[in-house]
C-alpha cells in the first residue's frame, strides 16, 4: 500500500507560466506541499479546478476557474475525470490517500477510495494554517 497525497489547488497564483508547485502561492498552499512532502508519499497530487490532476513538477498556465460556483452535477463530472487519473496513476482500491483539500475537491472522491485520511477535516483555514505550522516545525 502506497500513501498519496492530494492537495487542493489555491486561488492566489502567479500571473506566467510556471511549475504547479510555484504556481499557487497562497501561504495554505504551500504549507499544504512541505506537509506532504514531509509524509514522504509514493505520489503527490495538485487537485486542480481547471486541470483535474497536476503533478507538482507539472508546468501549467495560470487560471481563473474554481469549484465554489460549479453544480453538483460539474462537481460530479470533474470528480469523474479526477478519479479517472487517480486510478490512472495509483492502486485506488489498496493505496491510502491522504487528502489537504477542502469538501468540495473530495466530496465525491472518498466515497470511492478504499482508505482516505483527512487530517484537516472541519478545520477553518487559519485552524489549518495553525495544524500546519505545528506539523512543520
Amino acid at each position: 500500500m502506497n500513501t498519496i497525497v492530494c492537495i487542493s489547488c489555491a486561488r492566489e497564483k502567479l500571473t506566467h507560466r510556471a511549475k504547479a508547485e510555484d504556481l499557487y502561492s497562497s501561504d495554505l498552499f504551500r504549507k499544504s506541499l512541505a506537509y506532504a512532502r514531509q509524509m514522504r508519499p509514493a505520489a503527490i497530487f495538485i487537485l486542480s479546478a481547471k486541470y483535474g490532476v497536476v503533478h507538482p513538477d507539472e508546468e501549467i498556465d495560470p487560471y481563473d476557474v474554481t469549484l465554489k460556483g460549479m453544480s453538483r452535477a460539474q462537481l460530479e463530472g470533474w470528480s469523474d475525470i479526477v478519479f479517472g487519473h487517480l486510478n490512472r496513476e495509483s492502486d485506488v482500491d489498496n493505496d491510502h490517500f491522504v487528502f489537504l483539500a477542502g469538501d468540495k475537491y473530495r466530496r465525491y472522491l472518498v466515497p470511492r477510495l478504499r482508505s482516505v485520511e483527512v487530517p484537516m477535516e472541519g478545520l477553518k483555514i487559519g485552524e489549518q494554517l495553525q495544524f500546519l505550522n505545528r506539523r512543520l516545525r
